[in-house]
């Protein structure tokens, strides 16, 4: 079984992940979620104790939008390029609402995730919301999604 830390209250987790989670919850503020009405927030850190935080961004040719996560990841790489991920948390509210919702990162975002774990060979912890309203603190983005698709499967596959 995985390391997951979980918690009933926001206030139980360290001081570094309840910071962070606070971040991600002031970036709902920017979320464009016209639609959904679902506010979703990320808040990422940085080795160098840089944030870099991101929104969820909705559009009305849904496809073409995109979730809190990979806005955040997308943007420290491309602004922090040399900066290793140390951490994510994910918030969401209801616009209009004050009390935060259970947010767990989608497929799509966890594969992201990894991939950048892969990539700069350290692990990222998550911080989420699960549908019990407890907080979550997993160990690492492949924490969230066993038997998970990576570079090494691509390269698997050409040797056969």
């Amino acid at each position: 079984m995985n390391n997951f830390i979980i918690v009933d209250h926001l206030e139980d987790l360290d001081l570094e992940s309840k910071y962070l989670t606070h971040k991600a919850k002031d970036a709902t503020g920017h979320a464009y979620a016209p639609y959904s009405k679902f506010l979703v927030g990320a808040a990422v850190l940085l080795e160098d104790g840089t944030i870099v935080t991101g929104t969820n961004q909705e559009n009305a040719a849904y496809p073409s939008g995109m979730c809190a996560e990979r806005v955040a990841l997308f943007a420290a790489a491309a602004l922090h390029p040399e900066k290793k991920i140390t951490k994510i948390a994910v918030v969401a509210k209801r616009k209009g609402g004050k009390e935060t919702l259970p947010a767990t990162s989608c497929g799509p975002c966890r594969q992201v995730m990894l991939e950048f774990e892969q990539r700069q060979e350290k692990l990222i912890e998550v911080i989420m919301q699960n549908q019990e309203h407890k907080w979550v603190k997993a160990p690492s983005a492949e924490s969230l999604l066993p038997f998970s698709f990576t570079k090494a499967s691509l390269e698997h596959h050409e040797k056969h």
